[in-house]
């Protein structure tokens, strides 16, 4: 049960955090809106279009994206606030332990913590498919990457769906969802036990189901042989419009437990350059959890009273963010070009400022 001293702590954390993450996330958005008021005009959109087209996405994936760090300077914010008008020292001298004072801390970085995991799970991807489908049909187009390849039309494409289960096709268009001379084999060991091939294959997106045309169908038995022939034929099998196209922003789109199985199908494809996305998996679990160590480092660093007042407080919070936000890039960058494996990467930044937190809390006058 919450004691006063408690809903006090809360209370101020709560709205503290709330408005900062609200102020800067409008700051963001005003210089998101300058950036990009050329390419706005361009689209011949109105103002009422390009937000719900864009910033809709966009306002959920830039809080989401600020908003571990700028738990922990709202946190400092407060505490050190607390601080300066000797309300801490009050409340520790009234017989309150050190451990019980940051009660009310846990409590809350839990509670946030959680609200940003589901965000991440469910909430932050749906935004994403917005946000990057706004890019995809108007900013990408006006300002096309010379560097970046034309994934319209997909030539000699060839893949794994299971173990024991391989497809491909000679060309794929991404735009019409259709792909010509088909073709789909399982292998028992050493033998071919079943043989599909179709001269055009697209997707029926009424039925959700793949619609072949001019099928033959080879199923192998030892030493015979049954041959079906079919004009037209719709078939379900484990592979989507989306995992053919090259698509950039799919991590981003996609909620955790579709990631997963996507991660899943890949792997039993045998498709290589997966950590990019398995650091993305793995991060919507890691940076939840920094939420609680921050708020509780915060809590630590910002009660005790210094000469320096709320501005070194906030100053050692700066650096500190600074700091995990260069690890976690660093972390993501080595895992994704190199052999970092993708679930240290994500988990590294959490594990160091654990033990920085740690240190600070047997540090700390209690």
């Amino acid at each position: 049960m919450l004691k006063k001293l408690d809903r006090y702590i809360l209370k101020k954390f709560f709205t503290t955090v709330f408005f900062i993450v609200a102020a800067l996330t409008v700051i963001a958005t005003v210089i998101d809106i300058s950036e990009k008021t050329d390419d706005f005009v361009k689209t011949n959109l109105s103002a009422k279009e390009i937000f719900f087209k864009y910033y809709i996405g966009f306002i959920p994936h830039i809080a989401a994206l600020i908003f571990p760090l700028f738990v922990f300077i709202g946190v400092i914010w407060f505490t050190s606030k607390m601080a300066v008008r000797s309300e801490i020292v009050a409340i520790l001298s009234g017989g309150v332990s050190f451990n019980r004072f940051l009660k009310p801390y846990l409590i809350g970085g839990i509670l946030l913590g959680a609200l940003l995991w589901l965000g991440n799970r469910y909430v932050i991807p749906k935004a994403n498919y917005v946000r990057t489908d706004f890019y995809v049909q108007y900013l990408d187009r006006l300002n096309p990457d010379p560097n970046r390849p034309n994934f319209s039309t997909l030539s000699d494409l060839h893949f794994r769906i299971d173990s024991f289960t391989y497809a491909g096709m000679r060309t794929y268009d991404t735009t019409i969802k259709t792909g010509t001379y088909f073709y789909l084999q399982k292998i028992n060991g050493n033998n071919v036990v079943y043989n599909l091939r179709a001269d055009n294959i697209s997707w029926d997106t009424a039925a959700k189901m793949w619609k072949l045309v001019n099928v033959v169908e080879r199923t192998i038995k030892g030493l015979k042989e049954d041959i079906q022939l079919s004009k037209d034929k719709k078939m379900m099998f484990a592979f989507y419009p989306a995992e053919l196209k090259k698509d950039e922003y799919l991590k981003d789109k996609l909620t955790t437990p579709q990631l997963t199985s996507y991660i899943k199908r890949e792997e039993l494809k045998g498709a290589e350059g997966l950590n990019a996305i398995m650091v993305e998996r793995y991060k919507r679990d890691s940076i939840p959890f920094a939420v609680i160590i921050f708020t509780l480092m915060g809590g630590i660093v910002a009660s005790r009273k210094v000469r320096g007042g709320s501005g070194l407080h906030l100053a050692m919070g700066l650096a500190l963010a600074v700091s995990f936000e260069v690890l976690n890039k660093f972390s993501t960058v080595f895992s994704t070009n190199g052999n970092f494996p993708p679930l240290l990467a994500a988990w590294a930044p959490d594990i160091l400022f654990a033990g920085i937190c740690i240190w600070l809390y047997w540090r700390a006058p209690k």
